[in-house]
């Protein structure tokens, strides 16, 4: 494609990128056929060949329209559209250039901006969040029963951590380092306590440092980029000890952090002080089924048959991590029976903050995913990333859970 970059555009690397990235789009419009987003609206401009128009004309000189910010913000960043493109598109970290670009030229309604600093003032905090959890469980008799089924219970679970002041020196060996998370870590901990029982069993130490936190990917597609950066860097911080002292891994249990983490190298690599350190940390990161099956001989898996299951495989595994079938080898070598899914690469609709600020094409997406999953009659359902699970589950009445916890469940008793 012909591209034409405006001269009111600074001559920076960012805009040389999203020149390359438009001239190596073809419109051959295959990304539509993957597009959650367009098979539900069926506008052009929904789907990802018409919003790569739309930044293209933008970046060309075309007057900023606030429809054209409508059409970029329903996009769910999912990346099937990156799976799918013959090009090699580098769909997502067009729109994100994009969007920032508009955002410049359109600042958003009050409310908007209001309900976005909210989102990044609170959900990336573990303490603020788990208090703004309590308080809408206290208000829940009082809202309206929409509003009342969008706020979780909080478990009585602790989150598991590494034990404030550990000195890499003091653990023992080998070992890998682990993310907590946000949101997982106060909804969900036993998805960490899965993980670090399966690496005491392999003989790994699983180290969680405490200065590490949200991986920064909320903020980051919430615009707010410099934010998203002192995220990375205090997470690379918390972990650079630990990487020196021979920590093998860092494993990711929720693989919409994972694919963020993964692309720290690539986020960072204009920092002086931190970009090597951001290309080694991305080179650790791992999803924990690429670790697993790297030691699954290890595993002391007892290997009953345990059913019928659904595994939705979220988007930021296979379209963002493309970290395809590593799940379902583990699972079902751990006797769970997988049914067929269709269109699995389909998003869900969760998708980090999606669903908070595009509800109606959430539940739409949501409800399908969940027709194709409870296709097969499963018993439960699996998925790999927090968003999802939470998500999903607001839908149906089948459990849905991690499948690092089915895993840990599947291990054979220790021996007295």
């Amino acid at each position: 494609m012909q591209t034409r970059i405006a001269p009111r555009f600074e001559n920076t690397t960012e805009m040389a990128e999203a020149d390359a990235i438009l001239r190596s789009c073809v419109h051959c419009g295959f990304c539509t056929a993957t597009c959650p987003t367009y098979q539900i609206l069926g506008d052009e401009l929904d789907g990802p060949r018409g919003r790569i128009y739309l930044i293209k004309e933008f970046l060309g000189g075309a007057p900023a329209s606030r429809a054209s910010l409508k059409h970029l913000d329903r996009c769910l960043t999912c990346r099937a559209c990156e799976s799918t493109c013959p090009s090699g598109v580098r769909y997502a970290r067009l729109a994100e250039i994009g969007r920032a670009q508009l955002e410049k030229d359109i600042p958003r309604p009050a409310l908007e901006q209001l309900q976005r600093s909210v989102l990044r003032a609170v959900i990336p905090h573990p303490e603020r969040f788990r208090l703004a959890l309590q308080l809408g469980n206290l208000c829940k008799p009082f809202l309206p029963e929409a509003l009342a089924r969008k706020v979780p219970e909080l478990p009585r679970m602790t989150p598991v951590s590494a034990p404030a002041g550990v000195s890499a020196v003091s653990v023992r060996q080998p070992s890998v380092l682990a993310l907590a998370g946000c949101v997982q870590s106060v909804l969900t901990p036993q998805t960490g306590a899965a993980l670090e029982q399966i690496l005491d069993r392999l003989g790994y130490a699983m180290i969680t440092p405490p200065e590490a936190g949200c991986c920064g990917a909320l903020s980051l597609h919430l615009n707010a980029r410099a934010e998203a950066h002192d995220y990375m860097r205090r997470n690379i911080d918390a972990w650079w000890p630990y990487i020196a002292a021979g920590a093998e891994a860092i494993l990711v249990s929720a693989s919409g952090c994972g694919s963020m983490v993964k692309e720290y190298g690539e986020a960072l690599q204009d920092d002086p002080d931190y970009a090597e350190k951001a290309r080694q940390v991305a080179a650790l990161a791992r999803d924990p089924s690429e670790w697993l099956l790297e030691h699954l001989e290890q595993l002391p898996l007892d290997h009953q048959e345990r059913g019928p299951l659904a595994f939705h495989s979220p988007c930021s595994l296979q379209h963002a991590q493309r970290v395809l079938g590593q799940v379902e080898k583990l699972l079902q070598r751990a006797g769970y029976a997988l049914t067929a899914v269709a269109d699995a690469h389909l998003c869900c609709g969760s998708a980090g903050t999606y669903s908070i600020l595009q509800p109606e094409l959430s539940r739409q997406l949501r409800q399908q995913k969940i027709d194709a999953l409870q296709q097969g009659q499963p018993c439960s359902i699996a998925t790999a990333n927090i968003g999802c699970q939470l998500h999903l589950q607001g839908g149906t009445d089948l459990p849905v859970r991690h499948w690092l916890e089915l895993l840990a469940e599947a291990m054979q008793p220790e021996k007295s």
